[in-house]
């Protein structure tokens, strides 16, 4: 899980352009400034491309937090 989190955390980075975001399991889109409804599909396309993993439009809209990003990116992933 520490190599999916570091990589959460690049395409979070590269998303926002802002090297000081860490995220961690409980990290939410409250937790950062421009992380709102719109900027979360592209965010989420970002993270899909990176992991090579396709997130259904529920599991986009109900994801409450990135601990839960990252069960669906083990679960599911492939460019591990």
């Amino acid at each position: 899980m520490d190599k999916i989190y570091e990589r959460i955390n690049t395409v979070f980075r590269d998303f926002f352009d802002d090297d000081d975001i860490e995220v961690d399991a409980s990290t939410t889109a409250d937790d950062i400034d421009d992380w709102d409804s719109l900027s979360h599909i592209t965010l989420m396309s970002a993270v899909e491309e990176e992991f090579g993993v396709r997130f259904t439009m529920g599991e986009v809209s109900g994801m409450k937090n990135v601990g839960e990003m990252a069960e669906i990116i083990k679960a599911r992933g492939t460019k591990l």
